[in-house]
């Protein structure tokens, strides 16, 4: 069984590690200024951990004080390979096979943390972690008395519908009136893609999927519709357990020829041409979802 410091440790390095990532996908520019207090609501923890997953930061060389104290990038972070900063730690192996097994249905909806104690061979306290992970990222929820329940999550039987309803839902969003691609945002979206590209099988599941998601989520913000955006937001969710475990299964040509079909809708929307990227939208959400 683990100690306390080598939990506290885990825990550095899983938030160190999203913490690096979401640099990453927002490519942030040296000097670009980190906030403990942002931060904290984004991973919706409290400010300690992140505190002291920003001081590993800190001496492995990611992060730097400026002269008036606050805390600043050391260099570009569009290009950072994640895994040579703060590799995984046995945690987040762990996570991501919890999320692979209930998005197979080898673990039911509801659970408790007695049950994945032995099933995992991890202690109470490392379970418990994880399920309140699974909570903050919108995965799970706790039940009232005991266990957790994992929220609802796409599976083979439901794709389609999915994809359809993506189809309304997400070409809809370039006929919004004022539709406004931010073009700091596209370009951190094709960057996102071309270090996809770059990296091919090395990319990882949740980075992918993060690349994934985001490019979709963009393009409906820029609408201006909250309620578009909310919709994409809940088929994000519910398609990212489905998504872990299929990853293995696609192929790296897949992987490009989507990437490739992201960027030249990118490019239509950088240039105003919304019909146009409308239109390669809809090919690609149809082609996705066999439609």
């Amino acid at each position: 069984m683990q100690n306390a410091d080598m939990h506290t440790t885990d825990l550095q390095l899983d938030l160190a590690r999203r913490i690096v990532a979401h640099l990453r996908d927002r490519s942030a520019p040296a000097g670009a200024r980190v906030s403990s207090a942002e931060l904290a609501a984004e991973f919706r923890v409290s400010r300690s951990p992140v505190t002291r997953a920003l001081t590993l930061l800190l001496e492995r060389g990611i992060l730097e004080k400026t002269p008036t104290g606050r805390l600043a990038v050391v260099r570009d972070m569009a290009g950072v390979e994640l895994d040579a900063v703060v590799p995984a730690s046995e945690t987040e192996e762990l996570f991501t096979r919890i999320m692979r097994d209930r998005a197979r249905g080898e673990l039911p909806a509801e659970v408790s943390e007695s049950e994945l104690i032995p099933r995992y061979g991890a202690s109470r306290g490392l379970i418990r972690r994880l399920m309140m992970r699974f909570a903050a990222e919108g995965l799970a929820e706790r039940q009232q008395g005991h266990g957790w329940r994992f929220v609802a999550s796409l599976d083979a039987t439901q794709l389609k519908a999915s994809y359809q309803f993506r189809l309304i839902v997400e070409c809809s969003a370039f006929r919004i009136p004022d539709y406004d691609a931010q073009p700091e945002r596209v370009e951190q979206l094709r960057l996102g893609h071309e270090r996809i590209l770059s990296l091919g099988r090395n990319a990882g599941a949740d980075e992918w999927f993060q690349v994934n998601a985001g490019f979709h989520e963009a393009l409906a913000s820029f609408s201006g519709n909250p309620f578009l955006v909310s919709a994409v937001q809940q088929q994000n969710s519910l398609r990212r357990m489905w998504e872990s475990a299929i990853y293995q299964e696609l192929s790296i040509d897949r992987i490009r020829i989507s990437c490739n079909e992201h960027l030249s809708i990118l490019d239509a929307v950088d240039k105003g041409n919304l019909e146009w990227a409308e239109s390669l939208m809809r090919e690609h959400l149809k082609k996705a979802g066999g439609l």
